[in-house]
């Protein structure tokens, strides 16, 4: 019991920290500067421009009756990291705005230069938004509307997300400057990049498929001299219709080199194919245990 709740506290927590960031760029970076942002958290921001509304409240409000309608469609299971990131989203909104109006926290303001802001909006909400998605949560909003459409009506989750954004940015303009609305897309730009790499993980390497006469011999020496593992794969090839086998084996980027010596060392005529690889779990990359 003990242990399965340290399990869901370490999933939990990171979802909380992952909202707090993404609260706090909403309120330091956006909303100073007349930014926008997608979703349902845009339709708050453009409350809060047009009548003044508290995001902390709207957020609230617009994503209750999603999350229960979510509950219902989705069940407990599905839901239950979402409502974590809504609470969490709403209360950091409420708790770094009353810290704002106290004077306790300076939101980061411009009025020539959004360079700054933009880059770090970015960088903020990616940053919050891919650790929260990293460890299944969402804040709610289109994410719970996507994935109803997507099971009713087979429609694409990322489709649909897309098509949300284009309207709610697209209406800013009745609100905001047209520059300030592509200022806006680069900050979605650059957040979706963030996320992408959060989500990818730091742990990237490159794969190696290596077609040889020799693939044995090569497979044995990037065992003994690099210490990594490499998996032999039986293949014919079509045109000569001889017996052949593949060596496969990921490294890091540090160490593409010394494999490309390797393999040229042993058999300089060996086909070599170099894939991008991202997240990679195992011996000698990163070892994660399961939530």
């Amino acid at each position: 019991m003990v242990q399965r709740f340290w399990k869901q506290l370490r999933v939990i927590l990171p979802i909380i920290c992952g909202a707090a960031i993404y609260a706090f760029g909403l309120l330091y970076f956006i909303i100073p500067n007349k930014l926008m942002e997608g979703g349902v958290t845009g339709i708050t921001i453009l409350l809060n421009y047009g009548f003044g509304l508290a995001p902390a409240l709207s957020t609230l409000l617009l994503n209750i009756p999603l999350f229960l309608i979510g509950l219902k469609m989705l069940g407990w299971r599905r839901m239950i990291y979402t409502g974590v990131g809504i609470g969490s989203l709403s209360f950091f909104l409420w708790l770094f705005e009353w810290l704002i109006k106290q004077g306790w926290i300076a939101p980061f303001q411009t009025e020539h230069d959004y360079i700054l802001a933009v880059l770090y909006a970015g960088v903020t909400l990616g940053l919050g938004l891919g650790i929260v998605f990293r460890f299944g949560g969402t804040t709610g909003g289109s994410d719970i509307i996507a994935t109803i459409l997507n099971r009713s009506f087979g429609w694409s989750i990322g489709q649909v997300m897309l098509g949300l954004d284009i309207v709610i940015i697209g209406s800013s303009l009745f609100f905001i400057s047209k520059e300030l609305v592509l200022y806006t897309l680069v900050t979605v730009f650059i957040a979706t990049k963030i996320i992408d790499f959060i989500q990818e993980g730091a742990y990237s390497g490159k794969a190696f498929t290596i077609i040889s006469d020799h693939a044995d011999i090569i497979a044995a020496q990037i065992m003994k001299e690099m210490d990594r593992g490499v998996t032999l794969i039986p293949a014919i090839g079509a045109y000569s219709g001889q017996a052949k086998q593949m060596a496969y084996c990921v490294v890091s980027r540090q160490e593409i080199r010394r494999v490309h010596m390797i393999v040229k060392a042993i058999d300089a005529r060996a086909f070599v194919i170099i894939n991008e690889v991202n997240d990679v779990h195992g011996e000698g990359f990163r070892e994660e245990q399961p939530h």
